[in-house]
């Protein structure tokens, strides 16, 4: 059962996602999408769960907004599709950071695999905005930019309350074993 972080349905089960999983669902069950489940992204949250969380919160927010909530739901999943862990990848002398260079790997790994319009093209692409420098083309792809950093930070918080709540059942557990 898969769950983007901070929200309360299921994103297989419940009746309220049930429209965002029939965007989805066959990105789900695919391979390459998978892969990202081996990738840890920010703390100790993986790529996968990072991405699922960026297109739940999409396709909500681009749906309530009235925009293109499929096409948010599925680029959203594709936006941090570069396969690599980047803080083992070796960086070349002039090379530009991870921040600004993963958008075109996963389009590039995206396009390969799927078959992406130019809405979805430009989401993935312009999800680092303004590293990304160009302009996004779309509201779809400004709403990403603020919804990848939204989940940034929601993901920053469980890994600050895992770590609080273990160091807390450390203590507790040491004091009263003694």
């Amino acid at each position: 059962m898969s769950k983007a972080i901070g929200s309360k349905y299921s994103i297989e089960y419940s009746k309220e996602s049930r429209e965002y999983f029939e965007f989805v669902k066959d990105l789900l069950d695919h391979e390459v999408v998978n892969e990202m489940k081996n990738f840890r992204h920010h703390y100790s949250t993986t790529c996968y769960q990072h991405c699922l969380n960026v297109s739940y919160y999409n396709y909500l927010v681009c749906k309530k907004l009235g925009l293109n909530a499929k096409a948010a739901a599925r680029a959203g999943l594709l936006h941090d599709l570069f396969l690599y862990d980047w803080r083992d990848e070796p960086r070349k002398k002039g090379e530009l950071p991870h921040g600004f260079t993963h958008p075109r790997r996963a389009l590039d790994n995206a396009k390969e695999h799927f078959e992406i319009d130019k809405l979805e093209e430009d989401i993935i692409l312009k999800h680092m905005w303004p590293l990304t420098v160009k302009l996004p083309k779309y509201a779809e792809s400004y709403v990403i930019v603020f919804i990848d950093k939204y989940a940034a930070l929601l993901e920053f918080g469980v890994h600050c309350k895992n770590r609080i709540t273990g160091s807390v059942r450390h203590l507790y557990r040491h004091k009263h074993s003694a």
